[in-house]
């Protein structure tokens, strides 16, 4: 028996007070106020750069819809000269680079985790090479893990092209002819007006999503909200209760500057619109008769916001110049079928969301839906946590803007039980 060659097999151990998952703005935002609180961490990241979902998961003209000012991860403000501006792709990826370089966390690379569990006191995260056990363990790898395409595009002609949101990189990676976007969360509409705007025609199913308009009365809507104290409402005092969790996002677009995102004005200048895609036969597409009604709920959602805002100014007696926003009743047919044949689509861009993948970790810490159970990140399973994920706390929870502030308050919970387990001890 070579004994030498059996001990090479054997997986590394490795200890630390602190693990990590995921290098992205939670990940690195964690290990920053861990390390800033001087409790041992690294980062386990499973591909092989930090930002990896910034730069292979966004098509080419991807832009942040927040304005730069809002990037506040802990330590490290956005310091550049455009703070009302959107960071482009490559500009958010050389943000996480620098503040990466900023305060030189270990983070392994190529090292995604196999599986979590716990014994005893101590996690064990087992990855293809090593066995790491810890004391504590952070989850910061998101809820936007396996892109969803509904079954009904097996059903669809061989000739057309499907593409996840998760892939989509630009017009000229699709093949020539009509596109069809389904779905209008913000990656919808930001790729259907990508591709409008590249001279494409667009077929677009618009499903209940919300809008808001970009300025109003002179100012970003994001800094009248801001100056109102929306960003600080928690899931303990929004309207919605825990269901904010579940809401879709508001469509606009950082593009050029910033601007609305209007499908009623995109239908005017011929992109056509249908409602929510319901099925396929091979040879027809199938729409709900919704059409009308998501349009308006869109609509009614950004006057209610433009309201508040100019109950705000009112109240407070705040000088600011009049609307210039542009508005549009314009109303396209209905159309509840669509033959494919005579359609000219060769292409779906499916912006259908994601699935959330935690099999891996071998905790019951999941409710039956399979979402973490946790109150701002803490969960019953003691020593486990969770950041990044969207309203985990506040608005900005999965955001640039205040996922600096889960990590402080979660590092300073992990501080009292990294205190009470070496009393323990």
């Amino acid at each position: 028996m070579n004994m030498a060659a059996n001990i090479h097999s054997s997986p590394l151990r490795k200890h630390h007070s602190a693990i990590v998952i995921g290098a992205g703005q939670a990940g690195l935002s964690m290990s920053y106020c861990l390390s800033q609180q001087g409790i041992d961490n690294i980062i386990l990241e499973k591909s092989s750069q930090v930002a990896d979902n910034w730069r292979n998961q966004r098509w080419d003209t991807f832009c942040l819809v927040t304005p730069n000012w809002q990037c506040q991860l802990p330590g490290f403000p956005y310091r550049g000269n455009d703070p009302d501006g959107f960071m482009v792709k490559d500009e958010i990826v050389d943000y996480l680079e620098s503040y990466r370089a900023f305060f030189n966390p270990q983070i392994i690379f190529n090292s995604p985790v196999i599986s979590l569990s716990k014994n005893g006191e101590l996690f064990t995260l087992v990855t293809a090479d090593t066995i790491y056990t810890a004391n504590q363990v952070v989850i910061a790898c998101g809820s936007y893990h396996e892109p969803r395409i509904p079954t009904l595009a097996k059903k669809m002609p061989a000739h057309i092209a499907h593409v996840h949101s998760n892939f989509y990189k630009n017009p000229a990676q699709l093949p020539p002819g009509e596109v069809m976007v389904v779905g209008t969360g913000q990656s919808g509409c930001q790729i259907a007006e990508d591709l409008h705007l590249a001279g494409r025609k667009v077929h677009l199913c618009v499903g209940p999503a919300p809008r808001v308009n970009r300025r109003y009365r002179g100012r970003d809507v994001v800094n009248w909200l801001d100056d109102m104290g929306y960003y600080t409402t928690t899931l303990e005092t929004h309207p919605d209760g825990k269901n904010a969790v579940h809401s879709t996002n508001h469509y606009v677009t950082g593009r050029d500057g910033g601007r609305d995102l209007n499908l009623r004005i995109f239908a005017e200048q011929g992109m056509k619109l249908y409602g929510v895609l319901k099925d396929t036969d091979g040879e027809r597409l199938f729409f709900k008769d919704d059409l009308k009604q998501n349009l308006d709920y869109a609509d009614q959602v950004a006057a209610r916001i433009v309201k508040s805002i100019e109950e705000y100014i009112q109240k407070n007696g705040i000088a600011a110049p009049e609307d210039d926003n542009v508005h549009s009743d314009y109303l396209p047919d209905i159309v509840t079928e669509l033959e494919l044949a005579s359609s000219g689509i060769n292409s779906v861009v499916w912006s259908t969301g994601f699935a959330m993948r935690f099999d891996w970790i071998n905790l019951p810490v999941f409710d039956e839906s399979g979402h973490p159970k946790q109150k701002r990140g803490v969960t019953d399973t003691a020593g486990l946590y969770f950041i990044g994920l969207n309203w985990m706390h506040t608005w900005g929870s999965g955001r640039f803007y205040q996922v600096g502030r889960d990590a402080e308050y979660l590092s300073e919970v992990m501080v009292a039980q990294h205190k009470d387990m070496k009393v323990s001890a």
